[in-house]
């Protein structure tokens, strides 16, 4: 395989520097993919400490025959930019990846009938609205995924980790009643006054009202495409025994659509190493890497239409 230095959105205000990860046999076109970002600033590796999740899918699936496509995010790229109130998503990640999709569509080299969209996380969360705003691929892969909205998962998680009697987990689940106060009649207030609330950093209310408008589940349940989700069964960021299982509910019946939990796994794939939230820092610490196995459905529902 081979990987080209390539800029998504080249001559906008936000050019992000990617590659282009391709097979060694390019004689006639390949099916290819793009990766979509969680949340946060991040690389186009989507390195979280000592973990690079994008890179081991893109060489991974490279190696199986598919073209990847990956870039940084742009709140990594032009952080001074958009350090101001006021980003949504759209700006921060729809519009990129539906550039990333229409430059990947337009190589020779790859089959503009076969491009497929993979987001993990907040990415997965983007992935239909993505689909549907523009990208239009061929199928969908959401990883670690939610059909809830954001700000529900951000107040589980600091539930999660606000349970218990030490010092930070107190300060923890005092956070959880502040934010849970900002985020009450999210949906009565006007966009106007969601605007002006400030949540955390540069992100004000509207940030989420305008992402909770339609979940991935809207999305989904008003398209007909393939989609396949995966879920780490150790992931403490997304829940295999509430997530996935209300996307399995909410999609029960659906000819085109796969589900898989991954034992042993975290939310970023690789082998799980705690079980606590609060010790995140430590679990994505150690180096290690994406497995054959998720590899393998990966690259099996891009050529096949399923997973392995």
């Amino acid at each position: 395989m081979t990987s080209e230095k390539i800029i998504v959105g080249a001559g906008t205000e936000y050019p992000l520097n990617g590659l282009l990860t391709l097979p060694d046999d390019c004689s006639s076109p390949v099916p290819g993919a793009v990766l979509v970002h969680g949340s946060g600033p991040s690389d186009m590796d989507e390195r979280v400490m000592k973990l690079t999740p994008f890179k081991d899918i893109a060489e991974g699936l490279a190696e199986r025959g598919i073209a990847v496509l990956r870039y940084d995010k742009r709140t990594y790229a032009h952080a001074k930019k958009l350090s101001k109130p006021g980003i949504t998503v759209k700006e921060e990640t729809v519009d990129d990846a539906v550039a990333a999709i229409t430059m990947l569509k337009r190589d020779p080299r790859v089959n503009p009938e076969r491009v497929f969209l993979i987001g993990h996380s907040m990415g997965a969360m983007l992935a239909p609205r993505i689909d549907a705003e523009g990208g239009n691929v061929c199928g969908m892969i959401l990883m670690a995924g939610t059909p809830y909205r954001l700000e529900d998962i951000v107040l589980r998680q600091l539930k999660q980790a606000g349970s218990g009697k030490s010092l930070l987990k107190r300060i923890v689940g005092l956070e959880y009643k502040v934010y849970a106060k900002k985020f009450a009649g999210l949906y009565e207030m006007s966009d106007e006054e969601a605007k002006a609330k400030k949540f955390a950093g540069n992100l004000s209310l509207y940030y989420f009202k305008e992402m909770g408008r339609r979940t991935a589940a809207d999305y989904l349940l008003d398209s007909a495409k393939p989609a396949f989700l995966m879920q780490g069964e150790r992931d403490f960021q997304v829940l295999a025994d509430d997530d996935f299982r209300a996307f399995e509910t909410l999609l029960a019946g659906r000819e085109n659509t796969f589900f898989r939990i991954y034992p042993g796994r975290d939310h970023l794939f690789v082998d799980a190493i705690y079980d606590d939230i609060l010790k995140a820092s430590k679990e994505y610490a150690v180096e290690r890497h994406i497995g054959e196995d998720v590899l393998g459905d990966l690259a099996s529902f891009i050529l096949t239409g399923q997973p392995l």
